[in-house]
């Protein structure tokens, strides 16, 4: 399963992502997950969302470039060790992990990890086998 993400490059400067974050807010866009990556002159700031589509027309409307692209969510126990487990069960199957980040409530029993693979249906198909619950959209929403 694949979810959509949308990313936006911003200038390393005050009220960037204040701004964008505003954008969102006004359209009644939620941000469900994010990271944020910076250089010196410029970040990445990669976003699930509630809506893609709102998210994506109230960004242009603004002229803030967007591209969307996949990533690959999956269910992970909130534990020490829960992220070595889904990645010992890649182990093996030539998938490189591109990037990726998490989100988890300190209080949940359950944490999701968001994927950019290099070869995600390979990735997808190995973590299922082993029992690994790849997430849908709606299971994020």
């Amino acid at each position: 399963m694949k979810i959509p993400q949308i990313s936006v490059f911003l200038e390393n400067k005050a009220g960037r992502l204040a701004h964008i974050t505003r954008v969102l807010r006004d359209a009644k866009v939620n941000i469900l997950a994010l990271s944020l990556a910076d250089t010196s002159d410029f970040g990445i700031l990669r976003l699930i969302v509630d809506n893609i589509e709102a998210a994506k027309e109230a960004l242009a409307a603004e002229s803030i470039v967007s591209m969307v692209n996949d990533v690959t969510a999956v269910e992970v126990d909130n534990r020490p060790g829960g992220l070595a487990a889904i990645l010992d069960a890649l182990e093996g199957c030539g998938v490189n992990v591109e990037y990726m980040y998490a989100f988890a409530e300190h209080r949940a029993k359950k944490a999701a990890l968001i994927f950019r693979f290099d070869h995600p249906e390979i990735a997808i198909q190995r973590l299922e086998k082993m029992g690994v619950n790849v997430m849908s959209g709606g299971q994020i929403l």
